[in-house]
């Protein structure tokens, strides 16, 4: 009793996580779970020189197995053995029996677990059949949580100060560094895309009560009309007043009208009375979103409303024929010629998957739309699912088979798919003036690269697992 008493507290003790991997054919998602546990709070051991293609520390490894380790986990893939099932590779095999050796002298349970990231077999070695598999081929963020709750069951625990022991530096100064980043002229495109003509005004309409503003906004408008409780805006001087109640037509003027230089509203002013300089930022990137907003409703484009409450924007079978779009990259030279991308596609065989946009006004460092990408399901095509939950979970499922030329290539599609049969992006606002949108984003020229991985179960190393749509803007009205 006292000797299993000593080897309890010998274990609690004990509080790294060990991961052990086969070099360099799993470095990606080891990485992925390093980065993962240690900002979860758990003291994480790799071995950061085997990952840039050193020889391994046999001493340090030997004294973290032996005397601080509570977890060994086996990154278990065909790449830890050697040619064929059966035959380890030599220094995954020293590991792995040092493992076996110290959870056999100190009674621990489950201190070997293998993290299964392929379709092997589960007895690539002996006695691999018997040690605890948790799965990550499926889904990197569902094996996660299945090996927290494990964590959590053997009683090990997160602790903040775990939660800064470098690794993300280490991981973009040294890993990244030393491996894909290359010397080359290489053209990037951003998520920028740039307003590059606008009026030289703006104005602000101020009514006496918000239900007034409501009420004219709610009219139909020769041109874009943005809205912040009782205050309007556009680029017209002039918009329409009148509305129908009661069968009567009833003009409602405004209390006040402002005019507001957009060099203005960029360069910044001193006001203190309504509208300051942050009123007119607001109204102006207000407007901004309504513009938006109409060159989607033109195209016949369905949105739906996320969980911060922004607006998504995707096509359907009845304003997309075949699904696809032709699209073309600027600035290609001989290589430019026309794509064909799908932004709909069978899910499953029963549902609809589709690539979606949201939207976020900048002015700096240029005047248009910080665009992101979205994927979303429905039953039909059309009608977007309600369970935001269930759309988070298929959306992991289906996202990790795509890749940064897949997103930009479905990016560059949307934006192409929104010309209309002149081949423009355009909508009026004002009177003699029409804004003219390109069918791609702020692009520049850059002296390096790098090659893109393509393993199919990569989802990302040290970008958060769980998709952010909880980012809040300014209030949003929901479009008519």
């Amino acid at each position: 009793m006292q000797e299993w008493i000593l080897r309890r507290c010998n274990y609690v003790k004990k509080e790294t996580i060990f991961i052990s991997h086969a070099t360099p054919d799993d470095n990606e998602f080891t990485i992925w779970l390093a980065s993962r546990l240690q900002m979860l709070g758990y003291k994480v051991w790799v071995d950061k020189k085997a990952l840039l293609g050193g020889e391994k520390i046999w001493e340090e490894i030997d004294n973290v197995i032996r005397n601080e380790a509570c977890k060994y986990l086996l990154v278990y893939s065909k790449n830890i053995c050697d040619q064929k099932p059966g035959k380890l590779k030599s220094g995954i095999s020293k590991e792995l029996h040092l493992a076996e050796s110290v959870a056999s002298e100190n009674g621990f349970k489950d201190f070997r677990i293998l993290l299964k990231i392929d379709n092997s077999a589960f007895n690539l070695f002996i006695g691999a059949n018997e040690l605890t598999h948790i799965p990550f081929n499926e889904n990197w963020a569902g094996g996660l949580n299945q090996l927290i709750k494990k964590f959590d069951k053997d009683g090990i625990k997160p602790d903040e100060e775990n939660q800064d022991q470098g690794f993300g530096e280490w991981y973009e100064s040294k890993y990244i560094t030393q491996n894909g980043i290359i010397p080359k002229k290489e053209l990037y495109y951003t998520n920028w895309w740039p307003i590059t003509n606008l009026p030289e005004s703006f104005y602000i309409f101020q009514f006496q009560t918000e239900q007034q503003a409501k009420l004219i906004y709610e009219q139909e408008q020769k041109y874009p009309v943005g809205k912040i409780t009782n205050h309007l805006c556009s680029f017209a001087p002039n918009i329409s007043t009148e509305i129908k109640q009661d069968e009567q037509i009833l003009n409602i003027k405004p209390l006040n009208q402002f005019e507001i230089k957009v060099d203005d509203v960029l360069l910044g002013f001193e006001r203190l009375e309504f509208p300051a300089q942050k009123d007119a930022e607001n109204h102006f990137k207000q407007l901004l979103k309504r513009i938006f907003h109409l060159i989607m409703k033109k195209r016949g484009m369905f949105w739906y409303e996320m969980a911060n409450r922004k607006l998504a924007y995707f096509y359907t079978p009845a304003n997309l024929r075949g699904l696809k779009v032709k699209y073309e990259y600027p600035l290609r030279g001989s290589k430019r010629k026309k794509k064909t991308k799908n932004l709909i596609g069978a899910y499953k065989n029963i549902w609809k998957w589709h690539y979606a946009v949201s939207i976020k006004p900048i002015l700096f460092p240029i005047i248009g739309y910080s665009l992101k990408n979205h994927l979303t399901f429905s039953d039909d095509g059309f009608k977007i699912w309600e369970n935001k939950n269930k759309i988070h979970s298929h959306r992991r499922s289906k996202g990790k088979t795509f890749y940064n030329e897949e997103w930009r290539d479905m990016f560059f599609a949307f934006l192409s798919g929104l010309c209309n049969s002149e081949g423009r992006i355009e909508i009026e606002l004002k009177e003699d003036f029409i804004l003219y949108m390109r069918p791609w984003t702020e692009l520049y020229w850059a002296d390096f690269g790098y090659y893109e991985p393509k393993d199919k179960n990569r989802q990302g190393l040290l970008s958060d697992y769980i998709e952010d749509e909880t980012e809040m803007d300014e209030a949003e009205e929901i479009p008519e």
